[in-house]
């Protein structure tokens, strides 16, 4: 009589165990096998279709710098230059220059407060708040350094404001608020982001830093500054509208392929780098203007 053979786990749930008829026998060929198998029932779906074919997979696309002015190197140098914006930062101050300029006559040491404080507040607090924000410029700086120097900056540009209100009156508390507000609530986009879009950013950027500046040196609003203010704003405006895309571009896309046929029937391939030239270049020229712009106001004023 044959004894009866224990069944195993394998068996007890419909698998004879063993090979099956016409596989190997082999011990290599069996690990083979069963490696296949638990593959399969690992993975059902790529047991059905098979490993991808490399050959489909689309190759790495060469990425382009956060910004024009931020390489793809890294180092601690590199991190400092991007965060500080060097275009942009100067564009802005460059508003403070112009607003002073309107003044009747200048003070040195407010505009030099002034502008140190726009620094501190734009140049350093919001945007370092900015790369907190999802790393936009693909920095290595520490969270916790982003947070310090955005509050360094901050609480420097409010003593400074403090320090103006004993010449200037509590006329300038208000300034003061709403510098507090503008940094926090654009760059955090704080109430569900109402205060971040092209309208804030081209009043607490543009018309703003005039607003300031005039009344700093002179302790009032005029009709003159605040017409100077919405030209300000229309620039910052216009920079906002160059900016985001050139920003979509270089940080959101994979890649831009198409051609441009003109009416003579040449043609124009669309990349990246083409599509980016004439709004980088138009950012470029705008910036170098303004900043020149406001050092020839204060030269006027103080040279003559």
């Amino acid at each position: 009589m044959r004894e009866a053979r224990p069944e195993n786990l394998g068996e007890r749930f419909g698998d004879p165990g063993g090979p099956d008829p016409g596989e190997a026998t082999s011990s290599a060929a069996s690990a083979s096998i069963m490696r296949e198998r638990a593959a399969q029932e690992l993975s059902p779906e790529m047991g059905r279709m098979g490993a991808e074919d490399p050959s489909t997979a689309l190759p790495d696309e060469p990425q382009l710098a956060p910004a024009y002015y931020a390489t793809q190197a890294r180092g601690w140098r590199r991190d400092i230059w991007a965060l500080l914006h060097p275009p942009y930062t100067a564009w802005h101050l460059s508003y403070v220059l112009i607003g002073a300029g309107l003044a009747p006559g200048i003070d040195v040491v407010r505009l030099a407060a002034t502008l140190v404080a726009f620094f501190l507040a734009v140049g350093v607090s919001a945007h370092a708040l900015d790369e907190l924000r999802g790393r936009p410029l693909q920095t290595s700086v520490p969270a916790t350094g982003l947070w310090a120097a955005a509050i360094i900056g901050l609480v420097g540009a409010v003593a400074l404001g403090f320090a103006g209100v004993s010449a200037l009156g509590v006329g300038l508390l208000p300034f003061i608020a709403a510098g507090v507000l503008f940094v926090f609530a654009y760059n955090l986009e704080l109430l569900g982001g109402r205060l971040h879009g092209d309208f804030w950013f081209a009043l607490s950027w543009g018309a703003f830093p005039v607003l300031t500046a005039y009344f700093a040196q002179t302790g009032r609003i005029s009709i003159g500054s605040v017409a100077a203010a919405a030209a300000a704003y229309a620039l910052a405006f216009g920079q906002r509208a160059l900016s985001t895309p050139a920003r979509q571009l270089r940080r959101k896309t994979r890649s831009v392929t198409g051609t441009l046929t003109r009416s003579d029937g040449s043609e124009q391939a669309l990349d990246e780098p083409a599509l980016l030239h004439p709004l980088e270049s138009a950012l470029r020229a705008f910036s170098w203007g303004v900043v020149l712009l406001g050092l020839g106001l204060v030269a006027t004023k103080l040279l003559g």
